[in-house]
């Protein structure tokens, strides 16, 4: 424990105070003060010789006095081990410079022992201090710390009160230490072996009861199914018959992890031994066949990516505490929000960041920010002061963030944003900071190349294959290596940087009896989001006759929050009667998007889609109910949409959509030739010319119903 000031100023006090009683004693001969420089020599070798052996060296616990964080850092041992070096360095100085100033005691001049004692060993001094000064910065500046893998890992690895995680800022002082962190893995290890179950689920929110479990399972050699999604559909899918289920989480039929760990025990065992080869981690992933995916991952190439990254960007690391507001059951988080600072030393943040405005609190410390693209939009788009955070680094993975972003995150949080490529199956794979351009460089230990499709291909140590993995993702190679990413060729896409396959969304829907067909598309405003249009089987026709459409869209809604996220569940819904096709029979993704992009509303029952939009003309498409209001009281043997209706509609849709009021019209011509029957799909086309608006009734075929021209009064 280090000593208080005021413990080592008595200390020091005392010293002099018996060196100065010894030369009271002086008897009236000069000699007898001339032994003073070497008796406070004697005093101050014994003082920080004594340290040598009790612990922790002087020089340490002078280093405490002035710097308090370093008792918690994680360069604590190598600072410790420096000091015990320098206070060393400064025994053997006083030694020899107690040495010579006892032999100037007995020389034939006085003048030796004035030069030397007065002059000479002050000089001395000042170099010595100047030296150490000079070596601590060095020292500082090279000084790395200890990477040791969790497969590697040992009890005596760490020091027993070396800081393993922290809650809030990390100077609140709110500590898992290496000794709980050992103490509560022998508590897990116990109950693993109670139970007779070989494979477990593992889903924790609390990072640090996450990685006690983690590293537990690994120790007693079980298979660990990592997962995100833990909604009861997809457990009920994914948990087969003999597969236990540990979480934090309020899930049914689960074992909870803080019960295991809270339970009252002093153990504390050794790690058994893991072998990175023979480990066995299913992570979840959306794959390309629109059903849930577990690839099989193992420690061994883990950690290869954590040493290669650290190798890269260690320096860095180790200056910082991370914190993280990435999902630990996910590759990247699991990497590099809890794997590489456990395996490196440095503090982790037990929590993630789940409200952007919490980095606003983080300026008491240095961090490294372990990050999402869309996280950091979220966090900076509406801010216009920087938050003044202490040099801090961010990495940013799981989809591309876009160079406003990205200078956007350097204005308000002090660094343009580090970003990572790469996926579930291949691990690391290139970087880029977009300040320096949109390329990516691939990794040293990664080799790229292409398909004839012009997708990309990886081999790198962390792929078994020595094929490679072939992605989905379009590129450009460029002449010096780099290349640049064209888009993916597959279904796969990112909502709120989580990888979902909008195959595995239509499968879902297709599944339920009231949905003859589905199509499900990404969309994107102001964020990405997905939207899905909806064919009723007559079954569906019939369930939801007479419903509001809020409430159909809440009833699919919750029906697909068995399987998803709720972030990925549509937000958008359309419900037709066939999903566009053109002739070859191939879904018409454009027309399809063009009914979300802008909304018309309702008018008198009847509900719009926009299939085709430009500035000055949209095209909509509507089948008007047989219960409408403009069919009552018009010809009711053979009911059809009238003129004065049709004309109606064709102004309201113009001022929802041109988002402008037409209070006053005036017709100038109407054509009519062939009736719209209740039911039946058709498509109204406007155009617009300043105050003149063209419109046409017709449908798929070709054909057309009626057309005319009208003007805002206002402006004609």
């Amino acid at each position: 424990m280090a000593w208080s000031h005021k413990r080592i100023k008595a200390v020091l006090c005392i010293g002099f105070l018996v060196c100065g009683a010894l030369v009271a004693l002086k008897t009236g001969s000069a000699r007898i003060l001339t032994f003073y420089p070497a008796l406070v020599n004697l005093f101050f070798l014994v003082l920080f010789g004594h340290t040598l052996f009790a612990g922790p060296s002087m020089v340490y616990r002078f280093a405490t006095l002035k710097d308090k964080s370093i008792v918690i850092s994680p360069y604590r041992r190598k600072i410790a081990a420096y000091c015990r070096n320098v206070t060393l360095v400064w025994c053997c100085f006083f030694i020899v410079n107690g040495t010579v100033a006892l032999i100037s005691v007995f020389g034939e001049s006085y003048r030796f022992w004035a030069l030397y004692n007065g002059c000479i060993a002050y000089i001395l001094m000042g170099l010595l201090f100047i030296g150490e000064y000079i070596v601590r910065k060095v020292v500082q500046k090279n000084m790395r710390g200890e990477f040791i893998p969790l497969t590697q890992v040992k009890l005596d690895s760490r020091a027993m009160d070396s800081i393993v995680c922290y809650q809030g800022k990390y100077t609140d002082g709110i500590f898992k230490t290496w000794q709980e962190f050992a103490r509560d893995c022998t508590k897990m290890r116990h109950f693993l072996m109670s139970q007779n179950v070989e494979k477990w689920i593992l889903n924790c929110e609390d990072c640090y009861y996450f990685y006690v479990t983690f590293a537990s399972l690994l120790q007693c050699q079980k298979e660990i199914l990592l997962t995100a999604n833990i909604t009861p559909e997809f457990i009920k899918e994914i948990r087969l018959p003999g597969i236990g289920f540990l979480t934090d989480q309020n899930a049914p039929d689960s074992t909870d992890i803080g019960t295991i760990l809270e339970r009252s025990s002093d153990s504390i065992e050794d790690f058994p031994p893991i072998d990175p080869s023979t480990t066995k981690i299913h992570m979840y992933t959306s794959g390309s066949t629109g059903h849930p995916k577990a690839v099989l991952q193992r420690m061994k190439e883990f950690e290869m990516d954590n040493a290669f990254i650290m190798s890269k960007w260690g320096d860095e690391f180790w200056k910082r505490k991370v914190c993280s507001c990435v999902n630990q059951h996910h590759i990247y988080g699991l990497l590099f929000s809890v794997m590489l600072p456990f395996a490196a030393g440095i503090p982790f943040r037990r929590n993630r960041i789940t409200v952007p405005a919490e980095f606003k609190s983080l300026t008491d410390d240095s961090y490294m920010i372990i990050a999402v693209p869309a996280f950091l939009k979220r966090t900076v788009e509406d801010e216009t002061e920087s938050f003044g955070l202490k040099s801090p680094v961010i990495f940013t993975s799981g989809g591309v963030l876009t160079p406003d972003v990205a200078k956007k995150t350097d204005e308000i949080m002090g660094f343009w944003p580090i970003e990572v490529y790469g996926s579930t199956e291949t691990s690391g794979i290139a970087y880029r900071q977009s300040k320096n351009g949109l390329e990516w460089t691939p990794f040293d230990n990664a080799e790229i190349t292409q398909n004839a499709d012009g997708c990309l291909i990886i081999r790198s140590p962390y792929i078994s294959d020595p094929a490679g993995f072939e992605t989905a993702d379009l590129v450009e190679i460029l002449s010096d290596g780099r290349f640049l990413l064209k888009g993916r060729s597959d279904s796969i896409v990112k909502i709120e940087e989580k990888r979902i396959s909008v195959t595995e969304v239509e499968n879902r829907l297709n599944q339920n009896p009231y949905v003859k067909d589905s199509c499900v598309i990404a969309m994107a405003d102001r964020r990405q989001y997905l939207a899905a249009v909806v064919v009723l089987s007559p079954e569906g026709e019939k369930f939801f006759a007479g419903k509001e459409k809020f409430d159909i869209n809440q009833y699919f809604r919750n029906y697909l929050a068995g399987f998803f996220e709720a972030v990925v569940l549509p937000r958008k819904w359309r419900y037709m009667d066939a999903i566009p096709q053109n002739a070859m029979g191939k879904r018409k993704k454009d027309d399809i998007k063009a009914l979300f992009e802008k909304k018309i509303e309702d008018i008198h029952g009847i509900s719009f889609a926009i299939k085709e939009q430009e500035d000055k003309k949209v095209a909509v498409t509507f089948a008007a109910p047989e219960s409408c209001d403009f069919y009552d009281g018009h010809f009711p043997e053979q009911k059809f949409l009238p003129a004065v209706a049709q004309f109606h509609i064709a102004v309201k849709v113009a001022e929802q959509y041109f988002k402008r009021e037409i209070p006053l019209v005036e017709t100038k011509r109407i054509k009519f030739s062939h009736p719209v029957l209740p039911e039946i799909p058709v498509i109204l086309t406007i155009t617009c010319d300043g105050s003149k608006f063209q419109f046409t009734y017709s449908d798929e075929s070709g054909k057309e119903y009626s057309r005319g021209t009208f003007f805002s009064k206002e402006q004609q």
